[in-house]
């Protein structure tokens, strides 16, 4: 990836897209996806329509039972907020000796109110980017040649850079700022991941009122425009769950993308880079910078070693 290509292609799918319509003429059957979140938010539109198009889709899960009502998958036990959780999932898994051709970490937590886990750390930043890039690279040796992995991001990422000198909040916490930050993670590990050899992408899914917002409470979302006083969306940014998951499956499956990686995606397409912190479209230069993504990636090496 270089940040020339870091620009629009013209896919022919857009805002209104849903995760069908783009898997509408693609065939994944004898394909294994995982989906991380699978069983809700736009986790779920996205298992079920790469299900549907023909993919063996497995969901990790926090809450496993949960899953297994919500959708019709594999489901298995993780918490992505636990080392221990990630390391006993991912062996799991390779012990049963299968492939993966596409992973797409669309588990998250948004806006959480100040939450340590393990030892110590910040918990967005821990569940959000910690613990994909633990499971991403424990499960390597099970990628296809072809895999790609796809790296759910926000545009609020815009909000805030890598916080290098207190990656975990430990001298004033805005749980914004650590959402941000935990978002601009998820598009450094993009970059370097490619950058190694493994296919990858981020994505912004766009604004869906979903379970991710659980932590901001009624008042703040009407102050925000989201909502109306009666709980009616009135941004006319949000989009449904189903839009929500296109720019993911699009970047799991797209051959228009087969010569592209480490980009950061929006609306099914290419997003071009932005200097604006408004938080809707493009990606700040910041979160897709190679010296940035390794220097993150070391830092997450020795974090979770």
């Amino acid at each position: 990836m270089t940040k020339e290509q870091q620009h629009k292609i013209g896919s022919g799918f857009g805002f209104d897209s849903t995760a069908d319509e783009v898997l509408a003429d693609v065939d994944l059957s004898g394909k294994l996806a995982i989906v991380t979140g699978g069983y809700s938010g736009i986790g779920l539109p996205t298992a079920r329509a790469l299900a549907k198009a023909g993919a063996h889709v497995v969901v990790p899960a926090r809450r496993p039972e949960l899953a297994r009502q919500a959708v019709d998958a594999e489901v298995d036990q993780l918490d992505l907020a636990d080392q221990a959780s990630v390391r006993a999932f991912a062996q799991r898994f390779l012990d049963s000796g299968r492939r993966i051709d596409i992973m797409i970490n669309s588990a998250g937590i948004m806006a959480a109110p100040e939450t340590r886990v393990g030892p110590g750390w910040e918990m967005q930043f821990a569940t959000n980017h910690l613990g994909h890039f633990t499971l991403v690279n424990l499960l390597r040796p099970a990628f296809t040649d072809d895999a790609r992995v796809v790296s759910v991001s926000s545009s609020g990422h815009q909000a805030a850079d890598i916080r290098w000198d207190d990656l975990h909040f430990t001298r004033g916490y805005d749980r914004w700022q650590a959402y941000g930050q935990s978002k601009t993670a998820n598009v450094l590990f993009a970059v370097h991941l490619d950058a190694l050899g493994v296919r990858s992408f981020a994505v912004h899914p766009g604004r869906i009122l979903t379970e991710l917002a659980r932590h901001v409470e009624h008042g703040e979302r009407v102050a925000a425009g989201w909502i109306d006083e009666h709980g009616n969306v009135v941004d006319p940014l949000f989009k449904s769950p189903e839009q929500g998951a296109a720019t993911q499956v699009w970047a799991a499956t797209s051959p228009q993308l087969a010569d592209l990686g480490g980009l950061y995606l929006e609306d099914c397409d290419v997003a071009e880079l932005t200097d604006s912190d408004t938080m809707e479209a493009g990606v700040r230069d910041y979160a897709v910078d190679p010296a940035a993504a390794a220097r993150l990636w070391a830092l997450s090496e020795e974090l979770t070693r």
